[in-house]
This record gives C-alpha cells, structure tokens and sequence, in this order.
C-alpha cells in the first residue's frame, strides 16, 4: 500500500507540523503502508501562472517539480496533507501545491482514493483550516478518513501529546484500513459529487477550449 505525505510547513519535519505527523505515519506503517513524504520546502512548487495548458493538454508547463509530485500522488493509493494554522489558513507552500492541482480537481481524479489531514496551530482554529483540507479532498474526488490538529505547546511538544500522539497513530491505521477495506463515507458525499457534477457542467460549457478534460469526461 503506497501513501503519500505532503508536508506544506516551511519547516519541513523539523517543526510542530512534521512532529505530529511522524506518529500519523507511525500509525500507517505499523499498518503495513509504505509511506513516501514530500516536503514542500525542500521541493518548492511555484504559483500556479493560469495559462490554461493543463486543461488542454493535461500536463502543467511551468518548470519545477509539480509533475513529479502530480504523479506520485495518482499512483498513491492514499495521501496525507499537512501543514500548520498561517493567518487562519494553510501556508503559501501547500496552497501554491494545491492551486496547480486545479486539473486534477477539475477532473475529481483522485476518486476512490482515501486521505487523511493533519495540522498544527499557534493558538487554536485548527477547524477552520481542516474543513477546509477536507472540500480540497473530496474536491479532488477522494474521502476523508478524519483529521487530527491540535495548538503546539512548545518547539515539538503539544499539550495533552501522549493521548493526542495515540489518536494520530490510530488516524494512520484508519487510513490504512480504509484503502484495504474500501471505506465509504456517504456524509461526504452530497459535497462530493455535488462539486464533481459543477465541473462536469463546466467543462462540458467550456467545450473544445480545454481539449483534455473535455475527452476525460466524455469517457466516463
């Protein structure tokens, strides 16, 4: 089982973010996963410049790492997203991540894959930032297992962390389990599928102007 880890923090997995993390991915090894983790501070994506050339052809033009990393995370079986609380939000490196995967979401290609979200804060509002993690999930056509976030209470500590490190691992078994098991979580899905069915809608006004997407629709 192949899970793939993408670590949004500037601080790579020397942070709060990459500490909880580790015991997500604990959890998923000791359930058998072979994990594969990508740091988006050390492999930088650049913004998305909106030229349109994935719709149409169905690769990114921009020149860095994107395809690379679009690639790993399709042959994946699962993925976990990661990243700590910046100003009610994720950090500018995993949205730069997400927003060049808009042809991936556009085309909700992760359907049947599964995710798990992870994140740290400052001081609370760890909520916010994980429903959020989980529309760009089930936008891209994959459920959510659950999530975990928590304050940090120091450089790699957070309070409570024995129960809370206990329930991060549980969180990477439950992504394992669900892959295997072929998990559903009908609660998701009036979001999923409503979202699915808009672009689906958009691509077939949009017509022959994106080429690519146009062909993957009408295949399905």
């Amino acid at each position: 089982m192949k899970i793939l880890a993408i670590n949004g923090s500037p601080r790579g997995m020397n942070g709060t973010t990459g500490r909880l993390l580790e015991e997500v991915m604990a959890g998923a090894v000791q359930a058998g996963a072979d994990i594969e983790i990508v740091t988006l501070a050390q492999t930088p994506v650049k913004p998305c410049v909106a030229c349109d050339v994935c719709h149409k052809v169905g690769t990114c033009p921009v020149k860095d790492e994107f395809e690379e990393i679009k690639q790993k995370l399709v042959a994946a079986d699962a993925f976990i997203l990661a990243t700590p609380n910046y100003l009610l939000s994720i950090t500018a490196q995993l949205k730069a991540f997400l927003d060049r995967c808009n042809g991936l979401i556009h085309l909700t290609a992760l359907e049947g894959k599964y995710a798990a979200l992870v994140e740290t804060s400052g001081g609370g509002g760890d909520e916010d930032v994980l429903e959020y993690m989980q529309k760009i999930v089930n936008a891209m056509g994959a459920q959510s297992v659950g999530s975990i976030g928590s304050p940090g209470a120091g450089h790699r500590v957070f309070p409570d962390q024995d129960a809370l490190f206990q329930k991060a691992r549980t969180l990477g078994k439950e992504l394992c389990d669900s892959v295997r098991e072929k998990r559903h979580f009908p609660e998701q899905d009036e979001w999923r599928l409503g979202f699915k069915a808009r672009m689906e809608q958009l691509i077939g006004y949009v017509g022959e102007v994106w080429p690519y997407e146009q062909q993957i629709v009408a295949k399905r």
